[in-house]
C-alpha cells in the first residue's frame, strides 16, 4: 500500500523547471559533429587540405621551374636531387606535379562555381513558377543530359580549340544540368511551406523568395552534388589532356603528365605512377568527402 510518507514534496522551481539540460545545437554544428565522427570523410578533407597547401605554396620552395629543360638530366629515377625524378626533357617531375595540382584543382573549383550559379538559377526558377514553364525548361535539360556530358566537352573542345580558358567554358556549358535537377527538386518540395506563403503574403519577390528563402533550405543536398562534381571535372580535364584537347604545352595538368609519360612507360613507369596517385588520390578524397557530407548533412539521421 503506498502511503504519502514515503514521497517527498519538492519545492515549485519555475526557472530550472525551464532549464535545458541538453545544449542547442543547431542544424550546421550538429551536421559537423556527424562530419567528424566519419574519419573517411575527415581523411578526405585533411588530403584535400594539404593537396590544396602544397599547390598553393610547394612551388615557391621548389629550386627548379616547371618549364626548365635539362637534356642532361632527362630521364633520371627518383632520387635526393629530383624526388619524382624527371622526364623525357630533364624537367623536374615533383615541381610540374606541384604545377599540375594548381591547374587541376583550379579547373575542378571553378566548374563547380559555374555548376553551383547556373544550376540554382535554372533549377530555381524552374522548380518555383512549375507548369508548363517549369515542364519546357526541364525538358532541355532532360534532352541535354541524354547524351553522355563528355561527349559534350570533347566536341565543344574541339570546335573551341585547346587551351585552360576554353576547358572553363566547355565544362560550364554542360556540368550544371544535374544541378539544376537536384536544385528543381528541391525547391518542388520546398515552395508550398509555410515561410513562402508568408513571404508573398508580405510582398517578397519571387526572386527573393527563391535565394532567401528556398536555396538556403536546400543547401544539403546542393553541397554534396556540388563536392561530387570536382573529382569529376578534374578526370575530364586529366581525360581532355591525355588525348590532346587539355591545356597547351609547356603548362603542366596532371593530364598532360600522364599523356606525356605513356611513350616511355615501359622504361621509365615513375613518370606515369606519380601524376596517377596523385589523380587517383585526389579524386578518392573528393568522393569520401562527398560521401560523408551526404549522411552529416541528412536531416533524417540528425539525433
Amino acid at each position: 500500500m503506498v502511503n504519502i510518507q514515503d514521497f517527498e514534496r519538492v519545492g515549485y522551481a519555475p526557472l530550472s523547471a525551464q532549464t535545458m539540460n541538453r545544449p542547442v545545437t543547431t542544424y550546421w554544428q550538429d551536421a559537423w559533429r556527424r562530419l567528424k565522427q566519419n574519419k573517411l570523410a575527415m581523411a578526405g578533407l585533411v588530403v584535400i587540405s594539404f593537396i590544396a597547401l602544397l599547390a598553393l605554396i610547394g612551388p615557391l620552395f621548389s629550386p627548379y621551374s616547371y618549364s626548365d629543360q635539362v637534356l642532361a638530366e632527362a630521364n633520371h629515377p627518383p632520387s635526393a636531387t629530383h624526388w619524382f625524378g624527371t622526364d623525357n626533357l630533364g624537367r623536374d617531375l615533383f615541381t610540374r606535379i606541384l604545377y599540375g595540382a594548381r591547374i587541376s584543382l583550379s579547373i575542378g573549383v571553378v566548374a563547380s562555381f559555374i555548376n553551383l550559379t547556373i544550376g540554382i538559377i535554372y533549377g530555381g526558377v524552374a522548380g518555383y513558377f512549375g507548369g508548363r514553364l517549369g515542364s519546357v525548361m526541364m525538358r532541355l535539360v532532360d534532352i541535354l543530359y541524354g547524351i553522355p556530358l563528355l561527349l559534350y566537352v570533347i566536341l565543344l573542345m574541339v570546335v573551341l580549340k585547346p587551351g585552360l580558358t576554353n576547358i572553363f567554358i566547355a565544362l560550364g556549358l554542360v556540368y550544371w544540368l544535374r544541378m539544376a535537377q537536384i536544385v528543381r527538386g528541391q525547391i518542388l518540395s520546398l515552395r508550398e511551406q509555410e515561410y513562402v506563403l508568408a513571404a508573398r503574403l508580405i510582398g517578397a519577390s519571387s526572386g527573393r523568395i527563391i535565394l532567401r528563402h528556398l536555396v538556403p533550405n536546400a543547401m544539403g543536398p546542393i553541397i554534396v552534388t556540388l563536392t561530387l562534381s570536382i573529382p569529376e571535372a578534374i578526370f575530364t580535364e586529366a581525360f581532355l589532356s591525355f588525348i590532346g584537347l587539355g591545356v597547351s604545352a609547356p603548362m603542366a595538368s596532371w593530364g598532360v603528365l600522364a599523356s606525356e609519360s605513356v611513350a616511355g612507360l615501359r622504361s621509365y613507369p615513375y613518370q606515369l605512377l606519380y601524376p596517377a596517385l596523385a589523380i587517383s588520390i585526389t579524386m578518392l578524397s573528393f568522393n569520401f568527402l562527398g560521401d560523408g557530407l551526404r549522411d552529416a548533412l541528412d536531416p533524417r539521421m540528425r539525433k
